[in-house]
């Protein structure tokens, strides 16, 4: 009945690691978020570009922007990048997730660094890490106990949590969490109701959890 967005905290330069508690999970508006991976300059100003123009639709025309016009405004700033992503300073590449009131479901969107979207179904990861992410999804969505669409919402963020702890150990890229210095994935969710970020608190309680061997 939703979707879970997960992303670790740490911002790289090269091979320089240049912050640890970067928010890789943006919202657009009620019932979107954004998740990013590439340059967080450029991601950032997509984000709030879109978040504006989200807004300035609604106000305007006194209703919300389709889904479909959601998707797409993504792809055209994209598009509109390429000069900067071909030049390898300005690559994007994010996912985003809404909730769609009209269908009453919630949805996942894949984009590649030149615009074009894919409508995920279930599953996908972006960023240096993610081929080591998809690789366990695949796995657990297959073989699992329950596929990754009947999980609840605490079994996905423990999943989550796990997965963001394992790229770590395989991309310098990814940050692995730092319980003591607070440094904990962040993990937003989408239904119905909009989107909710998990408190810090509760997401620590959740990393407790989820490393405890069985």
């Amino acid at each position: 009945n939703g979707v879970l967005v997960a992303g670790d905290r740490r911002a790289t330069a090269g091979n320089a690691i240049m912050y640890e508690r970067c928010d890789k999970v943006i919202p657009i508006d009620d019932y979107s978020l954004m998740a990013i991976a590439g340059v967080p300059a450029t991601a950032f100003e997509m984000a709030r570009v879109l978040s504006h123009n989200f807004e300035y639709y609604r106000r305007s025309q006194l209703q919300s922007l389709s889904t479909e016009g959601k998707v797409r405004a993504l792809s055209r700033l994209l598009k509109d990048n390429m000069g900067l992503a071909m030049q390898g300073v300005g690559a994007v590449s994010p996912i985003f997730a809404t909730y769609n009131l009209k269908s009453d479901a919630p949805m996942i969107y894949f984009y590649d660094l030149l615009g074009a979207q894919f409508e995920i179904r279930t599953h996908t990861a972006t960023g240096s890490g993610s081929p080591v992410i998809r690789g366990v999804l695949e796995h657990e969505d297959l073989w699992g106990q329950n596929p990754l669409n009947q999980r609840s919402q605490e079994e996905a963020s423990l999943l989550a949590i796990r997965l963001l702890q394992t790229a770590g150990r395989f991309d310098s890229a990814t940050g692995q969490a730092r319980p003591d210095d607070n440094i904990f994935p962040i993990i937003a969710c989408i239904t119905a109701k909009g989107y909710r970020f998990l408190p810090e608190e509760e997401v620590a309680s959740l990393f407790q959890q989820a490393i405890q061997r069985t």
